[in-house]
């Protein structure tokens, strides 16, 4: 069974952070048709990866929070570390990229 993001907020995010992407690429594709510099445009090429790539991590997060939260219901203490661990689990993603 596959299942959809469901935190109104983590969507917003996600979509604000494909739109800044979006924008990105359609300057791209501006500065390509304009015949600018290769070495300027791979640069941003860069950018518009690492954008995707950090939107993609964080679909990923939320996405694992809320399957956790829907399959274990934690106390308090144990939510801390449940929290704790989502984000070192960001942070090592963030450093594959």
């Amino acid at each position: 069974m596959h299942s959809a993001l469901k935190d109104q907020g983590a969507r917003t995010d996600i979509l604000n952070r494909l739109r800044r992407a979006e924008g990105q690429l359609r300057g791209i594709q501006r500065m390509v048709e304009q015949g600018q510099d290769c070495l300027k445009i791979g640069q941003q090429f860069s950018a518009v990866r690492k954008a995707l790539d950090s939107t993609y991590q964080r679909m990923t997060l939320c996405f694992l929070e809320q399957e956790l939260s829907q399959r274990v219901s934690p106390d308090q203490l144990e939510k801390g570390d449940r929290d704790a661990m989502l984000k070192n689990l960001e942070t090592l993603l963030a450093r594959m990229g």
